[in-house]
């Protein structure tokens, strides 16, 4: 960045500066100085909160992605168990049988071949 382009911005940033800053600038100048203290510090309270719960709002945004994308998952996994049950239902003794030898599916659990 050029010598001139960071003066240009500096002379910007220092101009809105003052024109929120400097109670001789800003729209409260025309108010008692009593006055302009008060709405000042009302102003810095305010945007003081505003920027806490911004920067507060950082720490939180890890944890609510990971609760959302646990959620996510979840319906997710239950919807592919249903569609995965819907597709074909075997009866009691399907799910027992093997397709090869219509024997038992464990029949080999005593030693039987």
């Amino acid at each position: 960045m050029s010598v001139a382009a960071q003066e240009v911005r500096y002379r910007v940033i220092k101009q809105i500066y003052r024109t929120v800053m400097d109670e001789n600038v800003n729209p409260l100048r025309a108010l008692p100085r009593s006055v302009q203290f008060q709405f000042m510090s009302v102003l810095s309270f305010m945007w003081s909160a505003i920027f806490t719960l911004w920067v507060g709002s950082f720490w939180l945004l890890g944890p609510t992605v990971v609760g959302h994308v646990l959620v996510l998952l979840g319906v997710l996994f239950t919807a592919d168990i249903f569609r995965r049950a819907g597709q074909r239902a075997l009866s009691y003794d399907e799910t027992f049988r093997d397709p090869r030898d219509g024997c038992a599916r464990h029949d080999d659990v005593w030693g039987g071949i």
